[in-house]
């Protein structure tokens, strides 16, 4: 049986992706002196939002998440982040390799919400490994899986995450509609000759502050209920 081992070395942004990644360089250790031959290896990326402390100036960002701060005790708890893979070149001792760390900018998404709220600081990681080894066996290759006891820490800086998505999507967010309300929005920006989706949502903004006022004093005036 080999006997591996994985320590996270480091993790960058990828500046030359198609979309935002990370990269983790990982070392890959086997004690035994067995050669590989190669690791089909899997990677679930854990965040740790219990081992950190928060500014108070975080805590809007976080109450979708986690709630009040009195409920945090029990509240914060750690949740999926990634799951990735890689191949694992052959080797014998040890060895580096990259892993690619694929990552979104949509706030619907709860670990891309609670990295955006954070200011500052560590966001303390657990990657979890899995997969298939293999070696030389008797008649050919031989097959091992990877054990699920396997793991390593990293504490990845916030302003690495601010770093790679001020790259891919530079002083912009990503807003996620239903798709009639989507289709209703481009009429309105297209029946409006608008240029760009920045101006029709400042369109509308401007319209809601003129007539949502005007509309709402008659009721709130005549005591009905204000919508």
């Amino acid at each position: 049986m080999i006997a591996l081992a994985f320590e996270v070395l480091d993790i960058q942004p990828e500046p030359y992706a198609a979309a935002p990644q990370f990269t983790a360089t990982l070392r890959v250790t086997e004690s035994t002196g067995a050669a590989v031959h190669a690791i089909a290896l899997r990677s679930q990326v854990r965040i740790l939002p219990q081992r950190r402390g928060y500014a108070p100036e975080e805590e809007a960002g976080l109450l979708d998440l986690f709630g009040e701060r009195s409920r945090w005790p029990t509240t914060l708890k750690s949740f999926l982040w990634l799951q990735c893979s890689t191949m694992v070149q052959g080797f014998t001792g040890e060895t580096e390799v990259r892993l690619p760390l694929p990552c979104t900018f949509d706030f619907e998404v709860s670990a891309a919400k609670y990295l955006q709220s954070l200011h500052g600081g560590l966001i303390p990681l657990e990657l979890l490994f899995s997969g298939t080894v293999f070696t030389k066996g008797q008649a050919g290759f031989g097959v091992e899986q990877v054990p699920w006891d396997l793991e390593a820490s990293y504490r990845l800086p916030v302003d690495a995450w601010r770093r790679l998505m001020d790259h891919y999507f530079p002083n912009t967010g990503w807003l996620r509609l239903d798709r009639d309300v989507l289709a209703a929005l481009s009429h309105y920006k297209a029946a409006r000759g608008l240029t760009s989706w920045d101006a029709t949502m400042e369109s509308l903004l401007e319209n809601a502050a003129v007539v949502s006022p005007a509309a709402v004093a008659p009721a709130a005036w005549s005591g009905d209920p204000v919508p």
